[in-house]
């Protein structure tokens, strides 16, 4: 009983570990993009898209 549990735990373990690694290779993708699309908005002129036109 004791080794299943021991064996369940490591598994668990690697599990989650396994899985904070893919989570920080997303969180940098997503990083990357976001400084590409802020230095990008801010060549083209900034907030005019986010503006509402008045009547």
């Amino acid at each position: 009983m004791f080794w299943i549990l021991l064996l369940l735990l490591i598994l668990v373990v690697f599990g989650f570990g396994f899985t904070m690694q893919i989570l920080w290779w997303v969180g940098a993708v997503l990083l990357v993009v976001w400084i590409v699309g802020f230095a990008m908005r801010g060549r083209r002129g900034g907030r005019r898209r986010y503006s509402r036109s008045r009547r």
